[in-house]
């Protein structure tokens, strides 16, 4: 049985990429050791871990460094595939579905939603608003009447999507988008996300992300 020293994790509580490495972890049940990062003052350890990159979350393994959040979660469900539940289908095809959606996820709504509010001008953020809504739109659609993105279970698809409802609330507010009028079937998906302790324990209250935002801004000047 390994135990907390044996995992560590290198992180930054904001980071929505570091969230679905906590998920996963906290799905498997997987004792951990977590460290706070800070993103302006790079640990050596950080450094060291993930010297191409330099970049949150970095899983630690018996001392071996795993990087890019989407790849550690891969990584905890093949280490640790004795522990239930399994985070990707077994089927080679759904498997291929959930890594197609989960690049969707990072290609998409990160880039999305970060750009809405970081544009200025009020035309050019209409037009973000307008391919961030579209893009979930698309999630709506593979989502259809299924519990969870790929089918039944809450597994890899979900966990690379989830922890970017934490932005929701914050959009709501700067860009005046109603995601329960845009999205229902998508609001409807979070809330049952939400329901699962992995989701709820790791996913901070939402005004935490907008404080920080605009806490952000006011430094940058907007």
């Amino acid at each position: 049985m390994e135990g907390s020293k044996d995992v560590s994790l290198l992180d930054f509580w904001a980071s929505v990429f570091g969230m679905r490495v906590r998920i996963a972890l906290a799905e498997k049940g997987i004792n951990y050791e977590y460290h706070e990062e800070s993103l302006q003052n790079k640990s050596s350890l950080l450094l060291k871990m993930n010297p191409v990159h330099k970049k949150i979350p970095v899983l630690i393994h018996h001392g071996k460094p795993v990087c890019e959040s989407n790849i550690i979660v891969q990584y905890i469900d093949e280490a640790w595939n004795d522990k239930s539940p399994s985070l990707l289908p077994s089927d080679p095809y759904l498997r291929a579905q959930a890594r197609f959606w989960a690049d969707f996820v990072d290609k998409k709504i990160y880039e999305g939603g970060k750009k809405i509010w970081m544009t200025s001008k009020e035309d050019d953020q209409e037009v973000a608003k307008k391919e961030f809504v579209d893009s979930l739109k698309v999630l709506e659609g593979q989502l259809g009447d299924k519990p969870y993105l790929i089918g039944e279970s809450f597994g890899y698809a979900d966990i690379a999507m989830i922890p970017f409802s934490w932005w929701f609330n914050t959009l709501e507010k700067i860009a005046n988008i109603n995601f329960e009028k845009e999205c229902p079937k998508l609001v409807s998906w979070v809330k049952r996300c939400m329901e699962k302790e992995s989701v709820a324990k790791t996913i901070p209250d939402p005004q935490k992300f907008y404080d920080l935002l605009m806490g952000r801004q006011k430094k940058q000047g907007h």
